[in-house]
C-alpha cells in the first residue's frame, strides 16, 4: 500500500503508560534512532520514584517526550504533538498537555472497568465524546501484540509485556525512524533469552507492518536531519557526559580519578558509569554511606588522586562536614550535586534549583566553595571538566551543579579531539626543599602546595584544625585565625579572574530587559527569548556557569540593562545573592513544579517585563 508521506520540521512525542510498561526503554530506543538519523534533539523523561507504584493509578504513570527537529532545538517541547497512552491512567495524567488537534494514540485493551475507576474515569474517555477535539487512534495494541506472538514458546503475561516494542514499531514506520540499531539492542539485551529475544523482534516488527499495512496511518511523516557543525556525534545524558567530562579531567591531569559515592537518585547513573571504565584508571567506591564516600574521596585527594563524590541535596546535607574538612585542609575534591526537589526526600525523580544556597552556605564557620552550574545535558562534560580544574588549581573542593532534568535528559553531543580540552597541572610540590612550609602559598592563586603523603621531605600535618600561616602548624592564635580565613576567601574571590567574562547575546542592541538563568533554565530561557525577537521584541540574555565567584563584569552588566529577569526553579536563591551583592533590583520568576520551565510560557513573561517599561 502506497502511502503520502509529509514533511515536517519538527515533531513532539510523548510515550506514557504504567511504571512497568517499559516508556523509559521505548523513548529510550526512539531517541537512539532519532539521533543516528542526524535530527537535533532534547528528551524529558519522567517517572515514579517508586520502583514499582500500584499498577494502574496515576503516582505510577512513567513518560518520556522526545522533541526531534531539522534545525536547531533548545528544550524537549512544551507540548506534545503526539501521546501515546498505555492505560487510563496514563490518559488522564497526560491528556491535558495534548493541545486540541494532537494526535493521540490509546491502548483500548487497557480500557476497562475496573483501570477506569482506579482514576475516577466515570465512563470511558473514548466513548462519550470527550476526546472529540484530538485525533485518536484506538488501537487493542496488547491484543495484537499477543496475537502476533501466539507462535512463540513464551507466556501470555510475557507477549503482553512486549506491547512496548509493538507500539516502537509503529511509531518507527510513522516516523521513518531507523530500525537497525533497535534490533542489535534487543539482540543484546536479551541475548541470553533466546525466545524472549526473537519475541520482541518479532513485536516491534508487527508494529511496523500494522502501520505499513493498515488504512488507520494513511500518512506518513518525515523530519529530515538537521544541519549541525562537523564532527562525530552521540547522543548523550548529563549524567554520562558529566561522567566522561571526569575521566578527560583525569586524562588531562594525569591524575587517577577516585568516585567514592553513594547510591542516590537522580545522581546513581554517575556511579554506574565511571565503574565502567577501570581501563583508563578510575577507581570506584560504593560506600556504606554518604559520609563514608566523601570522606573516601577526599583521603583519595590527600593521597594524589583527583577525588570525586556524587550524590543530591540529600547527601550534600550529609557531607558538609566533610566539605568544610576539605576547605580547612585546602585540598581538590569535586562534589556532584545533581539536585532533586526538595526539602527532605521530597521528590527524588523531578528537578528543581533549589540546592544553591545549601551549597554556597551550609557550612560551619567561613567555608567559602567554588561552585560551578552546567547548562545542559551535553554541557556537563564542559562543567566537569571546569570544576576539575579549579578545585586542582587552587586546592579547593568545587560543587558541580546538575540537576534531574538534565542529569536524564538527553542531546546531541559533538565529541571533542581530546588534544583541545585543557591541560591542568597539579604541580604537585617536589622533593628536596628546605624547611618545607605546606601552607606556603602561590603568589597568584593563593593556593598552598599540594605534597604526596610519604614523599621523604615533604612531611606535614594535615586536619581540620586551624592552622598556621605557611607553617601549618595546628594554630589557636586569634590574629593567625583572621589571616587564615581571609587568605581562604581571597583564593576563592581570586578565581574571578581566572574565568570568562559574561557574554550577553543582545543582538540588536536595543534591548533593555536582560534575562539572567543558571543551571537547567538555559534551554527555555534561550527558546523563550527566541519566540520573544520573533515576534518583534528587543530583549538580551545572558547565562550563568560560575555561581561562585561570580564573573568578574557581572555588576556592570546587570546595570547595562533597566530591568533584569531572573527565572528559576527555587523561591529566588540567585536573585536574592545578586541583590545583596549588586544591589540591583532583580525581578524573579520562579515555579517549582519539578519540571523545567515551558518557553511559551516564559516569553510571556519576558513581553510583560518589556511592556512595562
Amino acid at each position: 500500500m502506497t502511502k503520502q508521506v509529509q514533511q515536517l520540521d519538527r515533531v513532539i512525542i510523548r510515550f506514557a503508560g504504567d511504571s512497568g510498561d517499559g516508556m523509559q526503554l521505548t523513548g529510550d530506543r526512539f531517541t537512539q534512532e532519532t539521533a543516528s538519523f542526524g535530527n537535533d534533539l532534547s528528551t524529558l523523561p519522567n517517572f515514579p520514584a517508586e520502583i514499582r507504584a500500584p499498577a494502574g493509578t496515576l503516582p505510577g504513570v512513567s513518560s518520556f517526550q522526545l522533541h526531534f527537529a531539522d534545525h536547531d532545538i533548545l528544550t524537549p517541547g512544551d507540548a506534545p504533538d503526539v501521546l501515546v497512552a498505555m492505560n487510563p491512567a496514563a490518559l488522564k495524567a497526560n491528556i491535558g498537555d495534548l493541545p486540541p488537534g494532537g494526535t493521540l494514540i490509546v491502548n483500548t485493551d487497557e480500557f476497562t472497568k475496573r483501570n477506569l475507576a482506579k482514576v475516577g474515569y466515570a465512563a470511558n474517555p473514548l466513548e462519550d465524546g470527550s476526546l472529540a477535539e484530538y485525533q485518536v487512534h484506538a488501537l487493542p495494541l496488547t491484543s495484537m501484540t499477543v496475537s502476533a506472538l501466539e507462535d512463540f514458546d513464551i507466556t501470555k503475561k510475557d507477549a503482553e509485556r512486549a506491547k512496548n516494542m509493538f507500539a516502537l514499531g509503529l511509531l518507527s514506520w510513522l516516523y521513518h525512524r531507523p530500525t537497525e540499531g533497535t534490533l542489535a539492542f534487543l539482540e543484546r539485551k536479551f541475548a541470553k533469552k533466546p525466545e524472549i529475544m526473537k519475541a520482541n523482534i518479532a513485536a516491534f516488527q508487527a508494529g511496523w507492518n500494522y502501520g505499513e499495512t493498515t488504512e488507520t496511518f494513511s500518512v506518513q511523516y518525515e523530519v529530515k536531519p538537521a544541519a549541525h557543525p562537523p564532527g562525530l556525534y552521540r547522543n548523550i545524558t548529563g549524567n554520562t557526559a558529566l561522567a566522561y567530562g571526569l575521566i578527560a579531567a583525569s586524562v588531562r591531569s594525569g591524575l587517577p580519578l577516585f568516585l567514592g559515592s553513594y547510591p542516590i537518585t537522580p545522581a546513581s547513573d554517575i556511579l554506574h558509569e565511571l565503574s565502567k571504565h577501570k581501563r583508563f584508571g578510575v577507581r570506584t567506591f560504593q560506600a556504606e554511606d554518604e559520609i563514608a564516600a566523601i570522606g573516601a574521596a577526599l583521603g583519595a585527594s590527600f593521597g594524589g588522586s583527583l577525588g570525586v563524590t556524587t550524590t543530591s541535596g540529600p547527601g550534600v546535607a550529609l557531607k558538609s562536614e566533610t566539605i568544610g574538612l576539605a576547605v580547612a585542609t585546602e585540598l581538590p575534591l569535586v562534589v556532584v550535586d545533581v539536585q532533586r526537589a526538595g526539602p527532605s526526600t521530597g521528590m527524588p525523580t523531578k528537578t528543581e534549583q533549589a540546592d544553591l544556597l545549601q551549597v554556597m552556605f551550609g557550612r560551619n564557620g567561613e567555608a567559602p566553595v567554588p561552585v560551578v552550574a552546567a547548562q545542559s545535558p551535553a554541557d556537563c562534560f564542559d562543567a566537569a571538566i571546569e570544576a576539575a580544574r579549579i578545585a586542582v588549581k587552587y586546592r579547593t573542593p568545587v560543587v558541580l551543579l546538575t540537576d534531574g532534568y538534565l542529569a536524564n535528559g538527553s542531546e546531541p553531543w559533538r565529541i571533542p579531539d581530546v588534544e583541545s580540552l585543557p591541560t591542568i597541572d597539579p604541580g604537585f610540590a617536589e622533593p628536596g626543599q628546605e624547611d618545607f612550609q605546606p601552607f606556603k602559598r602561590d603568589p597568584k592563586t593563593l593556593a598552598r602546595p599540594w605534597a604526596i603523603p610519604g614523599t621523604p621531605g615533604l612531611e606535614h600535618r594535615i586536619g581540620g584544625l586551624e592552622k598556621a600561616d605557611g607553617a601549618g602548624n595546628i594554630s589557636y592564635d586569634p590574629d593567625n585565625h583572621d589571616t587564615m580565613v581571609r587568605l581562604r576567601q581571597a583564593k576563592i574571590d581570586g578565581i574571578a579572574a581566572d574565568i570568562p567574562p559574561l557574554q550577553v547575546d543582545d543582538p540588536s542592541g536595543r534591548a533593555r530587559v536582560l534575562v539572567l538563568g543558571w543551571g537547567c533554565t538555559y534551554g527555555s530561557i534561550a527558546a523563550a527569548v527566541r519566540l520573544v525577537r520573533e515576534r518583534g521584541g528587543h530583549v538580551a540574555q545572558a547565562h550563568l556557569r560560575h555561581l561562585n565567584p561570580f564573573p568578574a563584569n557581572l555588576g556592570e552588566v546587570l546595570r547595562s540593562y533597566d530591568k533584569v529577569l531572573l527565572p528559576e526553579i527555587n523561591l529566588g536563591q540567585l536573585a536574592l545573592l545578586l541583590r545583596a551583592k549588586y544591589l540591583v533590583d532583580v525581578i524573579g520568576y520562579n515555579r517549582m513544579r519539578g519540571l523545567p520551565f515551558k518557553s511559551e510560557e516564559l516569553a510571556g513573561v519576558i513581553q510583560d517585563v518589556i511592556d512595562s517599561e
